[in-house]
């Protein structure tokens, strides 16, 4: 049974209000003011608050910003109650995160109908947060075991025969073989890292108050971190003569740790889908309030199939270059763009290169 919080100062108004609910079914909590109502309301968690907008000490639209800065309480639907024709009071409720709003007075058949909307939105939105998450479940089933093994056993091969024939082994062979597996050490921790970060992500998308936060943080020094990070993969593929950048000093809408992944797996997947002499081409300007980044390579590309099916835990030709690692990458990018409120492009064909666009909102200077 769906539980109701009413929030308002005239008791006759809210008590009758309170009956009506309890009549039709629903539990009721009931606050004669905003203040009182936030503290029931992070109290008891209930399923939807029915808010009057004018209150003493703590009116309508107070109690809704105190609520939505709260995680517990940041999703539950909130209606306003307004006067009639109060046009300005129903837009700033919306401006301020509202679900609804209902003008003063009105029907039973008005508030309930008001209500089996708002709860009815709720439960899909439930309903896709916890298909996502067991999709997430289902895929990390699938490819993170596989995942895991490859480098592991490359590890434990390596490390079994440092361990049975050190004897015969000269110091050259035995650098050899703690770079290999250093080189796989490295690969399951990015694997690992990359996974880790997918499902934070998958699991942020459905936090609204998490998503404002994250929203919230900036990275200004954008030309420098993709300078660094991009020479930074040149020189590991021993391709520094490849990297040719054009770029514009241009904040971002994004968290630095969260742009400089989104840059690194980038840059990394230009260098490793082509060949040395090939130019890998990197370029930032500010477009409509908009950073974009393009990422530009002549390797071995992709099919309009493979870019229409990019998704996490999808790795193309993966018994041709399964050293690559799991396809993460491409998954992760668009997904980085698409939280912060931009978007990623992708243009490529066989044998031809690909060019790979991200927009990430600008940050207020």
């Amino acid at each position: 049974m769906s539980s109701i919080l009413v929030i308002d100062d005239e008791v006759v108004f809210r008590e009758s209000t309170a009956a009506a609910l309890r009549r039709h079914g629903f539990d009721t909590l009931e606050a004669g003011n905003g203040r009182a109502g936030a503290e029931l309301a992070l109290r008891h968690h209930p399923d939807l608050v029915l808010c009057d907008v004018n209150m003493e000490q703590m009116n309508g639209y107070q109690t809704l910003e105190s609520l939505r800065r709260e995680p517990t309480t940041a999703t539950i639907p909130f209606i306003l109650m307004t006067g009639m024709g109060d046009t300005s009071a129903m837009r700033k409720g919306m401006e301020l995160g509202a679900d609804d709003y209902l003008p003063k007075p009105f029907t039973a058949p008005q508030l309930f109908k008001a209500i089996d909307a708002r709860l009815r939105q709720r439960d899909v939105l439930r309903q896709n947060a916890e298909k996502k998450l067991e999709d997430l479940r289902a895929s990390l089933t699938l490819a993170l075991p596989h995942e895991m093994v490859t480098p592991l056993n490359g590890i434990f091969g390596l490390a079994q025969l440092l361990t049975t024939e050190a004897a015969s082994l000269n110091a050259g062979e035995v650098a050899e073989f703690g770079q290999n597996i250093l080189s796989s050490a490295e690969r399951l921790q990015h694997t690992v890292q990359n996974f880790l970060l997918y499902g934070q992500l998958e699991i942020l998308s459905t936090d609204p108050a998490k998503l404002a936060e994250l929203r919230a943080k900036r990275t200004d020094q954008t030309r420098d971190v993709i300078e660094a990070r991009a020479t930074h993969h040149a020189a590991q593929a021993q391709r520094k003569d490849d990297l040719h950048l054009e770029l514009t000093e241009v904040g971002a809408a994004i968290a630095p740790d969260l742009f400089t992944r989104l840059i690194d797996e980038l840059a990394g997947n230009a260098f490793k889908f082509s060949e040395p002499g090939q130019p890998v081409k990197i370029r930032s300007s500010l477009e409509n309030q908009l950073l974009q980044i393009t990422i530009t390579d002549c390797g071995i590309g992709m099919t309009a199939d493979q870019i229409a099916n990019i998704s996490a835990y999808q790795q193309f030709n993966r018994g041709l270059r399964e050293q690559q690692g799991s396809g993460l990458g491409l998954a992760i990018v668009r997904r980085l763009a698409e939280l912060h409120g931009g978007g990623m492009k992708i243009q490529s064909e066989p044998c031809s290169g690909t060019t790979v666009e991200v927009l990430l909102p600008a940050a207020a200077s």
